[in-house]
């Protein structure tokens, strides 16, 4: 199985890549294939609301003029997704916010190509706005149908020099349960049966 985190924050070696390899430090011990994909500081700008990813149904964005097409092709072989940002005042990055909502639009208009699909959001924050910058990522992850695992609190380290969140013993701790977690999940997952179900059309009533 793999996983593909992306990290939403223009300082690549920051405070949200150290959490982000926490997560994916218990993966890779597992035997999952782990890749970490920069965001931050990339050219991604937002939706356009062209609609032609609806017209299209070629399972990228109908804009090949910056980096999300890329980016977004690892998600679509991923068996999981973490996505990690940088507090921006109380929400997450532009470029971290950017890639979600094209990310998400492609993903329904394409029949929901990332449902089933694991998700969970990583947040690094000096002091507060971090449980409303997971909340936006975890919006996406939702109307998307994918499946969020718990953890045990909410997936945020403290720090804003860069490394400081490795001081945030609490924090760190979280992140290596999400990635037990992650991988506890794709395990029951792939011994399933059938696919993850869509949206009901009131016939199962």
């Amino acid at each position: 199985m793999n996983v593909v985190a992306i990290n939403g924050s223009p300082r690549r070696n920051g405070n949200t890549r150290l959490l982000l390899e926490a997560v994916l430090g218990p993966l890779a011990k597992a035997g999952w294939e782990t890749e970490l994909v920069q965001a931050g500081g990339k050219n991604i700008h937002g939706c356009r609301a062209c609609r032609r990813c609806f017209e299209r149904q070629d399972r990228r964005c109908s804009y090949d003029d910056d980096d999300f097409n890329g980016m977004y092709e690892r998600l679509l072989t991923a068996d999981a997704v973490v996505i990690g940002s940088p507090t921006y005042f109380a929400d997450i990055t532009p470029e971290t916010k950017a890639f979600i909502d094209r990310a998400g639009y492609v993903s329904m208009a394409n029949g929901g190509l990332l449902a089933g699909k694991i998700g969970a959001g990583v947040i690094a924050v000096r002091r507060a706005g971090a449980v409303h910058a997971l909340d936006s990522i975890n919006h996406m992850f939702l109307i998307c149908r994918m499946i969020i695992p718990g953890s045990t609190y909410w997936n945020i380290g403290f720090g804003r020099e860069a490394g400081e969140a490795a001081a945030d013993a609490e924090g760190l701790a979280n992140m290596d349960h999400l990635g037990r977690a992650i991988a506890w999940l794709g395990k029951a997952l792939a011994a399933g049966t059938g696919p993850y179900p869509g949206p009901t059309t009131g016939d199962e009533a």
